[in-house]
């Protein structure tokens, strides 16, 4: 069994897969000051949860974005399976043919989402993660890693709308199912979710427009499913896509 690691600016999320599929998935929050003695405690309860013993995990690959936690994190791993972990970076293989301008500088959850959008969907793809950043990565069809671009996540942009003011509150985020609010709650939930879906959709059209490809859109991150169904030009959302990738990559290690 493998246990893929996520480590965001957000949420660190964990997935269990056996034979290529995800069995369980979890999330902590991402917090720099947790030693790894309380990363290997909240491991073990959640393996616990699932019915997982330590013995059957055989497997760690982690892909992060947070330098401060990796060290915790990593010796929890260490302590509490006895295995050394795969951390995706440089000297790692991938399979993907980076070409940007330095691809050392290029996030370890963009290239994990990259993968195993490439692998399980073909190419020519891009991929768009929404998190707490709004990445975009194009993929050509002979597995290149092209372009990308990164823009502010709707959550993200939601917290700075009502932290900012100082007599809108917070809102729900959804498809309101109109952009005619009636009301200051309405108006702030239309005005999001609109506002930011436009933006996906002229950001993918301007990918169109530039690659001059006819491309797959996959999606991932915690508020994909909802923008997935709201528009017809994102063509799968893939909630476990970053922990595939991860473990097509910890594949390409043996």
């Amino acid at each position: 069994m493998l246990l893929a690691v996520d480590i965001g600016n957000t949420n660190i999320s964990l997935g269990f897969l056996d034979g290529g599929a995800v069995i369980a998935s979890f999330r902590i929050t991402t917090k720099s000051h947790h030693t790894a003695d309380e990363y290997a405690l909240m491991l073990r309860r959640f393996m616990g949860m699932s019915g997982i013993e330590t013995d059957e995990v055989d497997g760690v690959i982690i892909s992060s974005v947070v330098p401060k936690v990796m060290h915790a994190f990593r010796n929890s791993i260490v302590k509490l399976l006895g295995v050394e972990p795969v951390v995706l970076g440089p000297g790692v293989r991938t399979g993907l043919d980076i070409r940007m301008d330095n691809p050392r500088a290029v996030g370890a959850d963009r290239i994990a989402d990259s993968v195993g959008a490439y692998e399980l969907y073909g190419g020519p793809v891009l991929v768009i993660d929404f998190g707490t950043a709004t990445t975009y990565d194009y993929v050509d069809a002979d597995g290149a890693f092209r372009s990308g671009a990164i823009g502010i996540g709707l959550q993200t942009a939601a917290n700075a709308l009502w932290g900012g003011t100082a007599q809108l509150p917070e809102v729900e985020l959804g498809d309101p199912g109109t952009v005619m609010g009636t009301n200051t709650i309405a108006a702030m939930r239309a005005g999001l979710f609109y506002g930011f879906l436009g933006g996906v959709e002229y950001t993918i059209r301007r990918f169109r427009a530039e690659t001059g490809a006819v491309f797959h859109v996959v999606a991932t991150g915690g508020l994909g499913s909802i923008l997935t169904n709201a528009t017809s030009m994102i063509d799968v959302y893939d909630r476990d896509l970053i922990f595939k990738g991860l473990a097509i990559i910890h594949a390409r290690q043996r």
